[in-house]
């Protein structure tokens, strides 16, 4: 069997973001930030050019889910306990006895449970698979990789492999 895909590790795609993980026994990090990397291998056929997919066409979509994602907070919408609400202008984040009151400009909030890099990775690999099902309708992916380093040597990885030309899941709403 014979395969093909682009592997992608720019310089380019980063973003920086502020987070805190919550564990298990419900104790959770300090705000911090990163400053994240994303790396990305896109599988498929070749088509009759020879491309799995043109470099110059897949590079600007992810650079831009990287730039919406630059220079915020993320937020995890799905969080079983973290409560976060829009009023006036401002996101309220309430985490067991923090409060938290930032401009809704600079909160992002995912659906997600928790930003974990692995949470992170799959939220950015479904979002960049439903940009690419919507701008390349041609493109098929059979496999992609897509990793997000928090810091150097460490990363959380998502992985899809399509069946019988299915598209990976889409991200759900935040609430």
């Amino acid at each position: 069997m014979e395969r093909w895909a682009i592997d992608l590790q720019k310089e380019a795609f980063k973003f920086s973001a502020a987070h805190f993980l919550i564990f298990p026994d419900g104790s959770a990090e300090r705000l911090h930030g990163h400053n994240y990397r994303v790396f990305v291998e896109l599988e498929g056929q070749l088509t009759s050019h020879g491309l799995v997919m043109d470099f110059k066409a897949i590079k600007p979509v992810v650079r831009a889910i990287c730039d919406e994602l630059d220079e915020h907070w993320i937020v995890p919408g799905r969080h079983p306990v973290l409560r976060w609400s829009e009023s006036g202008g401002s996101i309220e984040v309430v985490y067991l006895d923090r409060f938290y009151r930032v401009p809704r400009e600079d909160v992002i909030v995912l659906a997600i449970n928790n930003t974990s890099s692995e949470n992170l990775a799959t939220w950015f690999g479904r979002e960049l698979a439903a940009r690419i099902a919507k701008l390349f309708p041609d493109v098929r992916i059979a496999r992609m990789r897509l990793a997000v380093e928090e810091t150097s040597g460490q990363r959380g990885v998502y992985t899809f492999e399509s069946e019988a030309g299915a598209q990976p899941p889409r991200n759900l709403p935040a609430t």
